[in-house]
């Protein structure tokens, strides 16, 4: 395999992706037999379709019976146990969706000046990770009901995957500049869509709040429930307003018959709801679903904190918190405040996991602290958890993000190894994810795109995998065929087409193989299959055998480079057809017709010599021809020469007989001598 990657002497030193043995924990498969006991004689193991192993144990002759077969095939499939989140169907959604952003990224890449790149490229960046996002499922999608219910505080939306949540976190600190001035707010608009997946493993603000929803329905005066404030107060944490106001509605102070009575606990609720949709947000734009005030530049927001946090400041103080006699109103409102004022220690508890309180404290406690996040990150953990986490797919086009938007990421990637073979890390994680395209027959196709990418091992993997293609499938061979013509790969064509001819001849199916031998131009082979084809061609123009080959006759082309030694077979058939037509007795013209054919045929160098007297013995008819002679005196000396020539190599060992009547060179030489002679006159 081209690409060697190690020279350590080792066993593993011949994989083109190099791999540490020692470092894999070794995975036991249970093989689940019902017919075959032991002992076994005989066990083998092959690879099967896409990542399944086929397994064959055979019986020992004292074990096998009439009730034991001898023999058991059972498949194992490699890998985890459950499919994950995302099925075996919408992996192969995912990847091949994923081709054509891939492929115009590429494409940009090597067309882009230095100039262009440094200053446009995130931006191409950027439309590519949009289109390979939109791949991964939409996290907000769903139908509104027709009426809306007041105590749903959640809309149920399509479940979020981890896979979507890690690509648009790489997205929003790698490859998106423009996010970097409003950092905090992507984390808030990220969390609100993937905080439910973290739920499966420890508490969390969603899992609570989404309990808390289904309680609503039995729950008569929500202010008199402790969770009531605990969850308004953990979702104002993270920045989920619209949630938070909403629950402050269902307050039993603003129902019709509790108005009068309890006005000044009505007021603090609704003085609450009222700074918490002020509250500033840095951010170009806000969503219709969204509440807050949008800012778009620091200053501006710096000047709206100021002054919002005046206004909780003042709340916070105000004497009417003595006069309200609902404790549990007093007591969870104020608790708010503290979280809008940026109490660490209620920001604490609160949360529940640490990105809701690291999201907390970008909110609340450092509003203005925007800095470039990636030069905290360490490139190598993120490309590690990456590949742990999600495998080649994510590796390979996450990597995209990490170099538009780090320069030491961009170093560390595009730097050669001398440990993985002189290939970077870029090249390593591409050639991984096509090896595995590559071992499934849907997305072998796919492959060659990643291949084309890899500069040092690419293309001597590429043609690799085109050569183990199977060339009996016809579309697969065409598919081969159009990926070597869009790479250049000319030569890897021609073999496959010489691969399939030869293939089709071993399987009986001669005429296909005569097709792609003439498509690769294959001198060679065609003249061996001309001399194979004459032995079975008929030795006269009556012989049936003749007739099995007529149709594959038919696909000779006229010219002889690509028909090779089977151009004279061609213009046998044609002779063949004249001469039908004179023994059926036609004019003169189709008799002289025949006969300037037959000319033809004994002058042209590709006739065998053993063909020779069989085409004269076919042509007595027209030797012999009453009207007059059909042939003149030079044609007639040229067949007499001919007829000479094979007298001669007669008496030469290995000369093969035309199996005619043993009067048959007679016949023809009397036939000529007598042509000759009416020519003569005739002149």
């Amino acid at each position: 395999m081209p690409g060697v990657t190690s020279d350590s002497g080792e066993l593993n030193s011949l994989s083109v992706i190099p791999h540490n043995l020692d470092t894999q924990n070794p995975r036991v498969y249970p093989l689940r037999l019902h017919r075959v006991t032991r002992p076994l004689a005989h066990l083998s193991i092959s690879w099967a379709r896409g990542n399944t192993l086929r397994v064959s144990l055979l019986q020992t002759e004292d074990a096998a019976s009439e009730q034991s077969p001898g023999g058991e095939v059972v498949e194992v499939k490699l890998g985890s146990a459950d499919a994950g989140e995302i099925p075996e169907g919408q992996w192969r959604r995912i990847a091949y969706g994923s081709v054509a952003p891939f492929a115009l990224l590429q494409s940009r890449k090597n067309s882009m000046d230095a100039l262009h790149y440094e200053k446009d490229w995130w931006e191409h960046v950027m439309e590519y990770s949009k289109e390979i996002n939109s791949l991964l499922g939409n996290a907000k999608s769903s139908i509104p009901p027709t009426i809306e219910d007041p105590k749903t505080v959640l809309k149920k939306v399509e479940e979020p995957t981890s896979l979507k949540a890690a690509w648009e976190l790489m997205e929003m600190f790698y490859a998106d500049k423009q996010s970097q001035t409003w950092i905090p707010e992507r984390l808030l608009d990220w969390l609100a869509d993937f905080d439910c997946l973290f739920s499966g493993t420890q508490p969390t603000i969603h899992a609570k709040l989404v309990a808390f929803q289904n309680e609503l329905v039995t729950i008569q005066a929500v202010e008199n429930h402790p969770e009531y404030w605990e969850i308004m107060s953990s979702a104002l944490a993270v920045g989920w307003l619209d949630v938070v106001v909403k629950l402050l509605r269902l307050h039993g102070s603003y129902r019709f018959d509790q108005l009068g009575s309890r006005e000044i606990e009505n007021g603090l609720v609704e003085a609450v709801a009222l700074l918490i949709s002020e509250m500033p947000r840095l951010r170009p734009d806000m969503p219709s679903e969204k509440i807050g005030e949008c800012y778009s530049t620091k200053p501006e927001f710096m000047k709206a904190w100021e002054k919002w946090r005046a206004k909780i400041t003042k709340l916070d103080c105000s004497a009417f918190w003595l006069q309200c006699d609902h404790q549990q109103t007093r007591v969870g409102l104020k608790n708010m405040l503290q979280v809008m004022l940026g109490n660490a220690s209620v920001l604490s508890n609160v949360t529940y996991h640490w990105i809701e309180l690291y999201i907390s404290h970008f909110l609340y406690v450092r509003p203005f602290t925007v800095r470039e996040m990636t030069s905290l990150f360490m490139n190598k953990v993120v490309l590690a958890e990456c590949s742990r986490s999600f495998g080649p797919w994510m590796i390979t086009h996450a990597i995209e993000l990490m170099a538009a938007g780090s320069t030491q990421a961009e170093t560390l990637l595009h730097e050669e190894q001398s440990k993985i073979g002189g290939i970077c890390i870029e090249e390593l994680h591409r050639l991984t994810y096509a090896q595995i395209l590559s071992s499934h027959a849907l997305t072998w196709n796919i492959a060659p795109i990643y291949l084309t990418s890899c500069m040092k091992q690419g293309l001597g993997l590429l043609e690799n995998l085109l050569y183990k293609q199977p060339v009996q499938h016809h579309q697969v061979l065409l598919k081969s065929m159009e990926i070597c013509r869009l790479n250049g790969l000319d030569y890897v064509s021609y073999d496959m087409m010489k691969i399939a001819g030869v293939h089709y001849w071993k399987h009986g199916k001669k005429g296909s193989a005569v097709f792609w031998l003439q498509q690769a131009r294959d001198e060679v082979r065609l003249n061996r299959i001309a001399k194979h084809l004459f032995d079975f061609v008929g030795k006269s123009a009556s012989d049936e055998s003749f007739k099995q080959w007529e149709g594959m006759i038919e696909l000779l082309g006229t010219e002889s480079k690509t028909a090779g030694g089977l151009e004279f077979l061609k213009k046998y058939r044609d002779f063949r057809r004249s001469l039908q037509q004179v023994q059926g007795g036609i004019t003169t013209d189709a008799a002289r017709k025949a006969a300037e054919a037959l000319i033809s045929l004994m002058r042209n160098p590709s006739t065998p010599q053993q063909f020779w007297l069989p085409l004269l013995y076919d042509s007595l008819k027209l030797l012999n021809w009453q009207e007059r002679p059909l042939l003149n005196v030079s044609q007639t000396n040229l067949l007499l020469n001919k007829l000479q020539e094979l007298s001669l190599a007669r008496l030469l060992p290995g000369f093969v007989d035309a199996g005619l009547p043993s009067e048959a060179l007679q016949t023809v030489r009397l036939a000529l001598a007598t042509n000759l002679g009416r020519a003569i006159l005739d002149e």
